[in-house]
């Protein structure tokens, strides 16, 4: 039986360290992804020493497009395979910081990253189909409203709003996305892990909630349950089914940010649009 190939960005702790756990004890292969070396090599050792052969890693800081792209590219050189791609790394931005691309931080790592690696690497997926896309987003976007004239907070910026944002942003990625490979063989869903004790939550909101273990379940769910092998399009709250916000159905919407978002990472592109 083939191992399962398996990548989680932003692994090296969290809900993505909880989550490469529990896809290794499953017999997957985990791609540990996370901003620096020693944090990758220090969890890709400890899945190793407990799971051999379960584990390897990949840098890169996903505020950077230019890294997200040589990220998709050493993917592609080093496994053959791709079955399983889960969405996990975030952040969370009290005040407006650029990135180096000149893109507002929130709303490039939370949603150009995951839309930029998912396009460079989607050969790779469709080449391994059966294969999966997790976007883990956030009960948070149920707050948010889409400007598309201002998705990056010129106007006026709010920590919370940008966040709330962006994962908005990632469920209508997400509903766009499936459209794109119906039939295809691979499903793209988006899931809120919960209200979770992780960096995010203490830093940003100063509060604490369920365990990063049950945070990662609804993701290791969607990225192994053979009985949602076939849906897709979806968003779940942990564990669950259930429906987004009025506005994370606006598929007009979810179209329009898909236009937006290529003319935003196009000249960050190696593979041809899909």
């Amino acid at each position: 039986m083939t191992t399962p190939v398996m990548l989680v960005t932003g692994a090296t702790d969290g809900i993505g360290r909880a989550t490469a756990e529990a896809l290794a004890t499953r017999g997957a292969h985990v791609l540990v992804h996370g901003r620096r070396v020693d944090r990758v090599e220090r969890v890709v050792n400890d899945l190793r020493a407990r799971h051999p052969g379960s584990a390897s890693g990949v840098v890169a800081d996903l505020a950077s497009l230019d890294a997200v792209r040589h990220l998709a590219s050493e993917i592609r050189q080093q496994v053959a395979r791709l079955d399983v791609l889960i969405h996990n790394a975030g952040v969370f931005m009290s005040r407006r910081v650029m990135t180096i691309d000149g893109y507002e931080t929130t709303f490039a790592v939370n949603h150009l990253a995951p839309f930029l690696l998912t396009r460079e690497l989607l050969p790779l997926l469709l080449a391994s189909a059966p294969a999966r896309i997790v976007t883990v987003a956030s009960v948070a976007h149920e707050q948010a409203r889409l400007d598309l004239n201002d998705l990056q907070g010129r106007r006026h910026f709010d920590g919370y709003e940008a966040y709330a944002r962006s994962k908005l942003c990632n469920v209508l990625f997400t509903r766009a996305l499936a459209r794109r490979l119906a039939g295809r063989g691979v499903t793209a869903n988006a899931v809120h892990p919960g209200v979770v004790t992780t960096k995010l939550l203490r830093e940003g909101f100063g509060s604490t909630g369920i365990p990063v273990e049950d945070g990662a379940a609804g993701s290791v769910r969607l990225a192994t349950d053979p009985a949602l092998a076939d849906v897709t399009g979806r968003y779940f709250s942990k564990l669950r089914e259930t429906e987004p916000s009025e506005v994370a159905r606006d598929d007009v919407l979810a179209e329009r940010l898909w236009d937006v978002s290529e003319q935003l990472v196009a000249r960050f592109t190696e593979q041809p649009p899909d």
